[in-house]
């Protein structure tokens, strides 16, 4: 098993920025990725970004390229999402994850999750 908590979500005015937080503890040897997804109210869970936790390999949906940042510190054994320029639309509550496959977006492909953050972009 593969534990994941989460923080750092929040209210932030659009424009701001907020770093989420995922803590890893378990059987982290099984992981190869982690990824983040978001959930908005009504809508499906939807993928944001991942990273090969080895290579450091990453990947982003086109709607966060160039505001959000996938890293990881592996001596912390964590995950971060580092969210520049936010938009009223990038509110939803958010959810690490880890998966022993490589970079996959879709959720189905994941075996571990979080509890997930709340993140409001207030416009």
């Amino acid at each position: 098993q593969v534990q994941l908590v989460e923080s750092g979500g929040g209210l932030v005015q659009a424009g701001g920025s907020l770093r989420l937080s995922c803590a890893a503890s378990g059987r982290t040897f099984s992981r190869n990725a982690m990824g983040w997804f978001r959930q908005a109210p009504g809508k499906e869970r939807e993928f944001v970004a991942a990273i090969s936790w080895i290579s450091g390999y990453t990947y982003y949906t086109d709607s966060v390229k160039g505001r959000f940042t996938i890293f990881r510190d592996h001596a912390k054994n964590t995950l971060y999402l580092q969210m520049n320029s936010l938009k009223p639309e990038d509110t939803a509550v958010y959810y690490c994850a880890a998966t022993g496959s490589y970079i996959v977006t879709l959720a189905s492909e994941y075996d571990y999750w979080g509890q997930g953050t709340q993140v409001i972009v207030s416009s």
